[in-house]
């Protein structure tokens, strides 16, 4: 019985370190603590001496909100929650700034003064609250107003961890270069490096987009496929980060490739467009507006996909995890951690395959827009 006990304390261990980690452990359900409380609740908690640093949660039992909410975005970066006795728990997080247009002016401020969205901020006339997707929405004299978000949210700083990541890995592969010289053979990062961008040009560039005409995409392609492999990879970091998983990301990306696309697209590009070869007059009205639609359902789809899979992958983790805390049972602990570790391995090449498939389309359509088509 003693060894029972042990083990289901050590797997619970695990599992809470796990979940805490990833930002998810002990938050308040809901129905429990609504983001934006009101002005009467914040003055009664500062009343009784409770500050954002001392603002408690209860622990409640796991819901599949929680594997939803460690998907979305958040204003701040919250990182665990500390027992703090009787039941009940203390979040820590890094807060961010908060940069907000709104009544003709910019306001400034961090996100730790809303409390983990448990009270509102006011700035002049107008008053700043999270609601429950936490957004910010901003009221004026009783009335909802327009507000615009440039906020440095926890997907901006896993941006820039990730970019900082690729500028470290290039920098070193350069200053190896720069020592050694070309004809090297490479060497650490540069040994690392290098045959995933001869990868990229010998077998997504040149077969996608030709012979004489890839190099002016390589620059593009490399970068695209570093950066969604590489920031993939700090999604599956223990920091509740899901970068490739946000659908703005995603489709900033496909814009990218659609411009790309389109502006090189030759005669023989807009041709097949708009007077699709072998095709009847007669059936030009209908086939048309399909070309056209087909020009945003591709970058659309490049969208999506990424989008899809990311997000999939987090949230069959995060219920994997969880499904230990429903069930409140050593089995089903013996379980789920195993599943999680064999899920988070398959991400690990998940998050190498998607970068490649998006690289592999993206110059798919590049080179449809490029080459020149033989007439018959």
């Amino acid at each position: 019985m003693r060894k029972y006990n042990f083990l289901k304390k050590l797997f619970t261990a695990i599992a809470a370190i796990t979940l805490s980690f990833s930002g998810l452990a002990t938050e308040p359900h809901e129905g429990d603590h609504h983001h934006g409380h009101d002005h009467e609740d914040h003055h009664a908690d500062a009343h009784h001496g409770e500050s954002h640093d001392g603002h408690l949660i209860e622990a409640t039992e796991f819901t599949p909100e929680y594997a939803i909410k460690h998907v979305l975005d958040a204003h701040d970066w919250h990182l665990f929650d500390m027992p703090a006795g009787d039941g009940k728990y203390k979040p820590v997080s890094i807060p961010l700034p908060v940069i907000l247009y709104a009544d003709g002016g910019i306001h400034f401020f961090m996100s730790s003064e809303f409390e983990h969205g448990h009270a509102a901020v006011e700035k002049g006339d107008v008053t700043f609250a999270l609601n429950e997707h936490d957004q910010v929405v901003a009221m004026k004299g009783g009335s909802e107003i327009s507000v615009i978000d440039f906020s440095i949210t926890k997907s901006v700083v896993a941006m820039f961890i990730a970019l900082i990541l690729l500028w470290l890995i290039f920098r070193s592969a350069a200053k190896f270069y720069q020592r050694n010289g070309e004809l090297s053979a490479p060497r650490g990062i540069a040994g690392f490096v290098e045959p995933l961008i001869l990868f990229v040009r010998d077998e997504i560039a040149k077969p996608q987009i030709g012979e004489h005409k890839y190099m002016r995409f390589m620059p593009y392609l490399l970068t695209v496929f570093f950066f969604i492999w590489v920031s993939n990879l700090v999604g599956l970091l223990p920091f509740g980060f899901n970068l490739t998983g946000n659908i703005a990301v995603t489709f900033t990306l496909a814009i990218f490739t659609f411009i790309l696309t389109n502006i090189n697209g030759n005669k023989d590009y807009w041709g097949h467009v708009f007077a699709p070869p072998g095709v009847p007059v007669a059936l030009l009205p209908i086939m048309i507006p399909i070309e056209l639609a087909g020009l945003l359902i591709k970058p659309a789809a490049l969208m999506i996909r990424l989008f899809a899979n990311i997000t999939a992958g987090h949230i069959v983790v995060m219920s994997l995890i969880g499904v230990m805390f429903k069930m409140e049972s050593i089995g089903w602990a013996g379980l789920s951690v195993p599943m999680t570790l064999f899920v988070l391995v398959l991400e690990l090449l998940v998050a190498a395959l998607q970068a490649y498939v998006f690289t592999m389309l993206s110059a798919l359509f590049i080179g449809s827009a490029v080459k020149e088509h033989a007439h018959h």
